[in-house]
């Protein structure tokens, strides 16, 4: 019975996933993923506001702890993103059991794999805060508050897991009712912790810890009541290195990119540290601005993630094509709308965040350099995830790694050497408008490549 319900629930995805005219299709999986996005990055936000009233030494700590969950991103979107692609494309071709096998596998890889990340980072705390770039009036924050993101670190990674596979599914809803109940209640939990219950940075480090929980026990659900087409469970888990490796290849450009970040960020701490804790706590929350408003972007391409990895293993390419181009002109509006915005807002915004003159200055500067440099990454973010959700294995890890690193890392280097402070805040922009021309090659490859015919049912 509950075999026939899943075949069933699958046929009639089928026909929605493969039917429904793209723009209804795409926004309708975009909506719930640009809102769980954005409630998301609004939680940071709220939180470096808290934690700014702290100090700038708080503050600093959460951009460095910022570094250290990117780490745990890395690898939980190589397994989330990696077993999602697989199983839209599975689902494409109505493999309803093997994509319920590569959906148990990711996930309890990713619940291990945090848990062991967790466990050392435990064991070398100390040397770990300053690696990530605390100075030494940052790091007993760092400290403070990294020692909660610890505890729930295979809750954090496996939860990325089910919410990719609801999002491949077509079932983004279903994960955005996870997400944003987490989120809203870390909002909530961070001030009852830091300003009710006086425990500082730690409170905010334990409103993660608690919201993360809660945000993976609801997305863990939707399984358990069987309202997805895969099914998850430990007798599906396989121990197959064929199967694994494909998760992982398939997964790599998300690994390159979370990872990339991760060092990048880990990289600017260190550089910026130089310059005192007003300066990492400038670029911190420059971060977590942008990180908002690129969340429309990365929204949208995720909603038509599956709708690109649904279709082309259904052998649709020109719906593939017809999703590339609507969702590239939306997230093309949508994003220098905000960029517009954000850049003329600049300095109450910082202000707001840090009520800090230095703070602001550094911060407003870079903030609005970032801005200008946005208008170039829709093209990029797109094609990137294209790539990805067709299995483009090879151009979409170099995309990734490109636009996340290969760029950043030596411009940062570079123009830190000859232009100082300046150079730190130019850097990612530079990078942003480099990373737009590979992606331009990328994408009239692929394109170039792809059937012109759609293939018979």
């Amino acid at each position: 019975m509950q075999q026939d319900q899943r075949v069933q629930q699958a046929a009639s995805q089928y026909v929605k996933m493969t039917e429904t005219p793209i723009p209804k299709l795409v926004i309708s999986l975009a909506i719930p993923t640009v809102l769980s996005m954005l409630i998301t990055s609004l939680y940071n936000m709220v939180d470096t506001a808290f934690v700014g009233t702290l100090g700038n030494s708080a503050s600093g700590a959460v951009g460095v702890i910022f570094g250290y969950m990117a780490i745990l991103q890395a690898f939980a979107f190589m397994f989330g993103q990696g077993s999602g692609s697989l199983i839209s494309r599975n689902l494409g071709r109505h493999d309803v059991e093997r994509s319920s096998v590569i959906a148990s596998t990711g996930f309890f890889l990713a619940m291990g794999c945090g848990g062991v990340i967790g466990i050392f980072s435990f064991l070398f705390m100390d040397p770990l805060v300053v690696l990530l770039g605390s100075s030494p009036t940052i790091a007993p924050y760092a400290k403070e508050y990294l020692l909660y993101i610890l505890m729930a670190a295979p809750f954090m990674t496996s939860s990325i897991v089910l919410n990719n596979v609801l999002r491949y599914e077509g079932k983004a809803v279903l994960g955005m009712v996870g997400l944003v109940t987490g989120a809203v209640l870390n909002i909530f939990l961070d001030a009852v912790c830091i300003f009710l219950l006086d425990m500082g940075i730690g409170g905010a480090g334990f409103a993660t810890a608690i919201s993360q929980t809660v945000s993976f026990c609801i997305l863990l659900s939707m399984f358990v009541r069987k309202r997805t087409q895969c099914a998850l469970s430990i007798r599906l888990f396989r121990w197959d290195w064929s199967l694994i490796l494909d998760i992982v290849s398939t997964g790599s450009p998300s690994f390159l990119r979370q990872g990339l970040n991760s060092g990048s960020t880990v990289l600017l701490n260190s550089i910026v540290r130089g310059y005192g804790d007003a300066a990492v706590a400038a670029m911190s929350i420059v971060n977590r601005i942008c990180m908002f408003i690129f969340s429309v972007t990365v929204g949208i391409g995720q909603g038509y993630q599956p709708v690109s990895g649904f279709n082309y293993g259904a052998g649709k390419y020109s719906r593939v094509r017809q999703g590339f181009r609507f969702t590239f002109k939306v997230s093309q509006a949508l994003l220098s709308t905000a960029a517009i915005v954000i850049f003329f807002i600049a300095q109450p915004l910082v202000g707001w965040l840090r009520n800090d003159p230095m703070v602001v200055e550094i911060g407003v500067r870079a903030l609005r350099l970032q801005c200008a440099a946005l208008f170039f990454m829709p093209f990029c973010v797109v094609t990137e995830m294209q790539l990805q959700s067709t299995g483009q294995r090879l151009m979409s890890a170099l995309l990734a790694a490109i636009r996340n690193g290969l760029f950043f890392i030596p411009a940062l280097v570079i123009l830190h050497h000859f232009r100082g402070l300046a150079g730190v805040q130019e850097a990612q922009p530079l990078s942003y408008v480099l990373s737009f021309f590979v992606a331009v090659g990328f994408s009239a490859h692929f394109f170039r490549n792809l059937p012109k015919t759609d293939e018979p049912e």
